[in-house]
């Protein structure tokens, strides 16, 4: 088709200027707000040559969208000349020249073709979105170019101005703007007058949707034509269609879970006038027909990956500026229009101004086993417009390795390539895999259908799979046919025998009569094959009963109230989700399991082990059997020879006032404690920490297993065993536990001061002495304590010839009428020393 014959768009006048882009560079950004003609004029325009044009578009909804677009352009239907692949669907013929896939199809043919045989120009659509595949593809393809095939030419399309890092990625490509063709679009803000709840992972304020419906009951009554209605997801739009109900228009629903016939019938013109209730799917890359008003809820659906817990989800957050205007832009396609935003102007200023990154918070396991089948494991020597968070990239490559896909080195391993074969996330393609042997492949696709779209509705995974089988969903169906097809491709699929063992649940029961087949209940099918794609979420009731669960990664997760499967003692969890600061997870969809089936479903997590040590303050020494976290089994140990290195253990971190010390092991201490102080090695230290360090060297546990054993053991006599025999016998000579003292008594010495051993004696006991004692082979004198007859100090000396010249004669007058019955002689050098009174005059 000639350039005249395309519709006139503003992207016509810029097409010579896109094709010398690429005639001279081989790759280039094209800035095209939407509504310029980017995603259906310039691939026809580009479909010249021999070869092919792939237009990759990050969602399904708008590849089929643009396919039927292009076609209905050459006046034929989809299949011909232009076609399109998405996942579970494909309309090409050899007729065709475009053909318009998701990026996720292209990834995947890029791993199987690098070259792309018989492609000459790909077109990545909407590189703005950020979206994991897109990065990949643009990444690959750079590297196709400079390694492989230099003739093919690259366009990267953006509907927002940030063209800079598309350009340095692609090398300096040359950029081309085109300028939007919008019609004028009233913003109208229209904020809650009451307060609103912000988004709490996927749950949506009730208040907020109530407002959004009185928006769009407004939006209809101020104006003509369709009024398109943006929202956070499906389930917020099955609440908002429901409250429509009574409005003058045709209700309708548009999101990515819906069959491909009900998607292209939204974006069909329409007699009648419509509200259409759309996700993001609509921001971009297609057009709603007839729409004149936007209704903007605010809020996006975005992947997050709590890497500390394991848990990856779906949350819900607040849009960004740039999709807003997108948003908006919606109602100016056609004519003026109007734009309802459901929050106030100066919210709107507090927004992020671009869409967060993908690489940046979400789970990174796909995205890691791409690169380690392209042959690049840590992403180094790629041309990605982000480099992947270095913890969350280590994190999935780790996940990769427990499920078989890569080596230690990283690189893809036979089960790696079979896994990405089966366009999964990996957790989900080593559970179909190994599903199909244990469940049968049917029922393991099913299970798989439903986990991967999160088409589950409420909490309780076996009644959705119920309900999807009664209601025959299309979508669904296709979905399963694509994964029983993609099992008879596995190489595993011809095997008898898997990396998990049969498991033997013919007799296990169902659950309120669930159907089984092949022997197995459809329960504890659907819990295994969950429980295989994320054993660290295999999890068991805390109390019999109750709706806390601990799971095995180590995270707890409570169930909603009245979930029906409140009771249950082990579930698989299959989402869960997590606010910032709170303590526990919420439990979006579960089955149920028994622990046979758990121990099966989470083999890998399956350990022995035993555990010896000291914890809260006792020993703690046992056998356990765990999943994961989750103790399955406990004995415990008594042996001593055992348990004993874990009360040296408790010492060293409790010290050694775990002991019991007696008086004589507190005054045995003291003594050696001065000795090591005044004459160092080889006096044995016996501070705290020494003592609590060398305790296997003194102290003779026995048979003791526990902390009440400790309080048992003869202290004193283990600190005998510290004294080396070079001064075993010497103690009392260095440190005497007594001293004899003029008046013939034997006076006990006080060492709890190390540095200045003290010995307390009456002042009439010491008549006569002229030099302290002194102690340690004479180097350290005796600080002594003079007592009065009552036995209080009256003085504290080193220099008794001191006390006697100077200090003596003051206590003398002082004590000498208080205590008339004990000498007071003036000489006290000289008199004798006495610890008797004189005798009463008669």
């Amino acid at each position: 088709m000639s350039d005249e014959a395309l519709p006139d768009l503003p992207i016509r006048a810029l097409l010579p200027e896109i094709r010398a882009a690429l005639a001279g560079h081989g790759a280039s950004v094209l800035v095209a707000p939407p509504g310029t003609g980017k995603t259906t004029l310039v691939p026809l325009a580009l479909a010249d040559g021999p070869g092919r044009v792939v237009v990759a578009e990050p969602r399904r909804l708008a590849a089929r969208a643009a396919a039927r677009r292009m076609a209905s352009l050459l006046g034929e239907p989809v299949g011909g000349q232009i076609g399109f692949t998405v996942r579970g669907e494909r309309r090409v013929s050899r007729r065709t020249r475009v053909e318009v896939v998701t990026t996720g199809v292209l990834v995947r043919r890029l791993q199987r073709d690098a070259e792309l045989a018989g492609t000459s120009v790909v077109v990545l659509d909407e590189c703005h979105e950020r979206h994991l595949d897109t990065d990949l593809a643009l990444a690959f393809l750079i590297e196709v170019r400079a390694a492989l095939r230099p003739d093919l030419r690259l366009l990267a399309t953006s509907a927002t101005a940030d063209s800079q890092r598309l350009s340095a990625v692609l090398g300096g490509a040359p950029t081309v703007a085109a300028a939007s063709r919008l019609f004028p679009v009233d913003v109208r803000w229209t904020p809650p007058t009451g307060p609103i709840t912000p988004p709490l992972g996927l749950r949506v304020d009730p208040r907020l949707l109530d407002h959004v419906v009185a928006t769009t009951r407004r939006a209809l009554a101020d104006g003509d034509g369709d009024v398109l209605v943006f929202l956070p997801g499906a389930r917020e739009i099955d609440t908002v269609a429901g409250r429509l109900g009574g409005v003058d228009a045709d209700v309708i629903a548009l999101h990515g879970r819906q069959p491909g016939s009900v998607q292209d019938a939204a974006l069909r013109p329409a007699v009648r006038r419509r509200v259409v209730l759309a996700t993001a799917v609509a921001e971009s890359s297609l057009t709603v027909p007839g729409v004149r008003a936007v209704v903007d809820a605010g809020l996006s659906r975005v992947p997050r990956m709590d890497h500390a817990r394991g848990l990856g989800a779906l949350v819900t957050v607040p849009v960004s500026r740039a999709a807003a205007v997108q948003r908006a832009g919606r109602a100016g396609r056609e004519a003026p229009g109007r734009v309802y935003r459901c929050w106030s102007q100066a919210q709107h200023d507090r927004l992020p101004a671009q869409p967060e990154p993908e690489i940046a918070a979400a789970d990174l396991t796909g995205f890691a086993l791409d690169l380690a089948l392209w042959g690049h494991p840590d992403g180094s020597g790629l041309a990605l417009p982000d480099p992947p968070p270095g913890g969350a990239l280590q994190t999935a490559v780790a996940t990769l390795r427990d499920l078989g896909a890569v080596d230690d080195q990283g690189r893809i391993t036979p089960r790696g390539r079979a896994l990405a074969d089966a366009g999964l996330h990996p957790r989900l393609g080593r559970a179909l895999l190994d599903g199909a042997h244990l469940v049968g492949p049917r029922r393991a696709a099913e299970i798989i259908a439903l986990l991967d779209d999160d088409r589950a509705t409420g909490d309780d995974l076996v009644a959705a799979w119920r309900r999807a089988r009664s209601a025959g969903d299309p979508a669904w169906r296709s979905e399963v046919r694509r994964l029983t097809a993609a099992l008879d491709r596995s190489p595993d699929s011809d095997s008898d025998s898997s990396e998990m063992s049969e498991v033997d649940l013919s007799e296990a029961p169902s659950r309120d009569g669930v159907p089984s087949r092949d022997g197995v209940p459809d329960d504890l099918a659907a819990g295994l094959v969950v429980g295989l794609a994320y054993p660290e979420r295999v999890a068991r009731v805390r109390e019999a009963g109750g709706r806390s669960y601990l799971m095995a990664g180590g995270t707890a997760a409570d169930l909603g109230p009245g979930s029906a499967l409140g009771g249950v003692t082990w579930l698989a969890i299959a989402s869960a989700d997590r606010t910032a600061g709170a303590r526990t997870a919420r439990i979006r969809t579960a089955a149920p399991l028994d622990e046979a089936t758990a121990r099966e479903a989470a083999a890998t997590l399956r350990h022995e082990a035993t555990e010896i040590g000291w914890a809260d303050g006792d020993v703690v020494g046992r056998q356990v059997q765990r999943l994961g976290a989750i103790t399955l089994t406990e004995r415990r140990i008594t042996d001593p020879a055992l348990l004993q290195p874990a009360l040296l253990e408790g010492l060293r971190r409790d010290g050694v006032g775990l002991l019991t010390w007696s008086r004589g092991a507190v005054e045995l201490r003291e003594r050696l404690a001065f000795a090591y102080a005044a004459l160092g090695a080889p006096w044995p230290d016996v501070a705290d920490q020494a003592l609590a360090e060398r305790a296997e060297q003194w102290l003779d546990l026995g048979t003791a297993r526990r902390r009440a054993d400790l309080a048992k053991l003869d202290v004193a006599a283990g600190l005998r065993r510290l004294l080396p025999w070079s001064v075993a016998g010497r103690l009392d000579e260095v440190a005497p536990e007594r001293l004899p003292v003029p008046s013939g008594s034997r006076v006990r010495v006080d060492y709890s001061d190390a540095q200045a051993p003290v010995l307390a004696v009456k002042v009439q006991e010491a008549f006569g002495w002229t030099d302290a004692p002194r102690l340690a082979d004479g180097r350290v004198p005796v600080l002594l304590h003079l007592l009065s007859p009552a036995g209080r100090p009256v003085a504290v000396t080193r220099d008794l010839a001191s006390f006697w010249a100077q200090g003596y004669p003051q206590v003398r007058a002082e004590l000498r009428g208080r205590y008339p019955r004990h000498p007071w002689p003036e000489d006290p050098t000289t008199a004798e020393p006495t610890r008797r009174t004189n005798p009463r005059s008669r």
